[in-house]
């Protein structure tokens, strides 16, 4: 491609650090108004190439970063900015005490005349950055006050706001999504068309492959380093990026799920009927060892509180939960369902889940210290060493028991979550949205230790948003509508596709 045709070309690009290659001749184009989507899991290079492209990194020799035509200067991160490269991350830098105007200054500057910040014009230049994003908030709201896809609107505004460095030809979104609500992210995605609509060239960094779906044109997928392939994405089906990222993991959980020990005769570990709630309905569930048994249903349906109320953070206005031996749960007890052998991962980990600001240690150990105390005091060495066997166990990484939760990926964060609960040895894993946020490899490791977990005579009740894993590890659906359980897929009727069309009502495939 020619200058004016390329926002970016990297051509043979490769990094190596103290021998290890964390890139090795990575070629990929972005065009101007094109979203292209860049993939992989954890360790397979993106965190790297970003670091390139923003100067952070120096490439080895022999490669190429052309922006517009003009190449990079290697490890200059001034260039990336005179060449009007930008970057948005997770951490997108805001201050949520001040207000979206002085955000949007931050980097660019403030107005003044005489000493003084000139306000008119602080928030008539504010106004046409948000504008350009098609962002419709005060600026003069504190950046704290906004949704998180506004405040993250707001970054990607200041990002692309006018410089005395060359126009913003190359935009970075390294994450956009990964902490937002569901209900926000079509919000962001629309943000994300408007930019590139003005010939802004975006390269977009997800694990969520719906989005690539969703806002990309183009999508390059890297696995350990090297481009494993690039693809138009008009054409392409959802399990054609699963096989590029990972090759046949779902079939292969759907396999191991199949061959699973039927549980026909055996006692129920939970029995939930009546149920009433906040969006409940009268719902009857019942889990028996071994079971494996998938909640779906759009937002609204019910599907978003069922676990949390069967395990007591919700309360429920009516109904009873038994679990095995016929003992009642008591509503909004989760303590109670604990002792009774249940155990909860929540859909929200950073929120519900994990203590961001303890470490590995101090989160995994932290549902039960008992075996770890003697005297009024707890024992260090037997929390690491109880730490590293599950860390092992779930392939945590980086495996460093006093390392900060925080410092971890989303995958990685979720399998500490995952532990806490599974050295416990509960009777019955209430998983909510287990894979949301995290990579394709950190997404076989959990799918692999649910597995496990039932062949040892563990139930498990699984609400998804993601219908491709409810089919491949689940042999029972429970479809949610209007809170109450509207149909039951299993067997053959079981695929994605059904699932999908059974949370939006259509009767062809209600079950007898």
């Amino acid at each position: 491609m020619g200058r004016e045709r390329t926002a970016l070309a990297v051509r043979g690009l490769s990094k190596t650090f103290n021998g290890h290659r964390a890139l090795s001749g990575v070629d990929l184009t972005v065009a101007p108004g094109e979203v292209h989507a860049l993939l992989g899991e954890n360790g397979s290079g993106k965190s790297t190439l970003i670091k390139v492209l923003a100067g952070y990194h120096k490439a080895d020799p022999g490669s190429q970063v052309l922006v517009r035509g003009v190449e990079l200067e290697p490890g200059s991160a001034a260039s990336a900015l005179q060449l009007g490269c930008r970057f948005v991350h997770q951490d997108l830098g805001l201050v949520d005490s001040e207000s979206v105007a002085d955000n949007l200054a931050l980097v660019g500057g403030f107005p003044t005349r005489f000493a003084t910040v000139r306000r008119k014009t602080l928030l008539s230049t504010a106004r046409e950055d948000l504008a350009r994003v098609g962002l419709d908030v005060d600026p003069r709201l504190p950046v704290g006050r906004l949704t998180l896809a506004q405040r993250t609107g707001v970054a990607v505004a200041r990002a692309l706001r006018a410089a005395d460095a060359a126009p913003v030809s190359l935009l970075v979104l390294d994450e956009p999504t990964a902490t937002l609500p569901e209900a926000e992210v079509e919000q962001l995605l629309a943000i994300v068309r408007r930019v590139a609509a003005g010939g802004v060239g975006i390269l977009y960094v997800t694990h969520r492959l719906e989005e690539v779906f969703q806002v990309a044109d183009r999508a390059t997928v890297l696995r350990d380093g090297l481009n494993v392939g690039l693809r138009d994405v008009a054409g392409m089906t959802r399990r054609d990026l699963v096989d590029l990222l990972v090759g046949t993991e779902l079939e292969d959980v759907h396999r191991v799920s199949e061959a699973l020990p039927t549980t026909t005769g055996s006692t129920p570990l939970l029995r939930a009927t009546g149920l009433h709630a906040n969006g409940l309905h009268g719902v009857d569930v019942e889990v028996h060892p071994g079971d494996i048994i998938g909640v779906a249903g759009i937002t609204g349906s019910g599907r978003d509180n069922l676990l949390s109320v069967l395990f007591g953070a919700l309360p429920r206005t009516a109904g009873e939960v038994l679990v095995a031996g016929g003992a009642r749960l008591p509503s909004a007890r989760p303590a109670a369902s604990i002792a009774a052998g249940l155990a909860h991962v929540p859909a929200e980990r950073r929120v519900h889940g994990v203590f961001l600001d303890l470490s590995v240690r101090e989160n995994l150990t932290s549902a039960d210290l008992s075996p770890f105390s003697r005297y009024l005091s707890l024992s260090r060495r037997k929390e690491v060493a109880e730490t590293v066997r599950w860390s092992e166990r779930l392939t945590v990484r980086p495996a460093r028991p006093e390392l900060a939760v925080s410092a971890l990926s989303g995958g990685n964060q979720q399998k500490v979550v995952l532990a806490k609960w599974l050295r416990l040895s509960p009777k019955v894993l209430l998983l909510d949205e287990p894979t949301q946020g995290v990579d394709i490899g950190a997404k076989t490791d959990i799918h692999l230790e649910v597995l496990q977990a039932a062949r040892a005579g563990v139930g498990v009740l699984v609400s998804s948003s993601d219908t491709d894993e409810l089919a491949a590890l689940c042999r029972t659906v429970l479809i949610l509508r209007d809170g109450k359980v509207a149909d039951v897929l299993h067997g053959d009727s079981l695929t994605a596709q059904s699932v999908s069309r059974a949370c939006l009502g259509r009767e062809e495939t209600r079950s007898a």
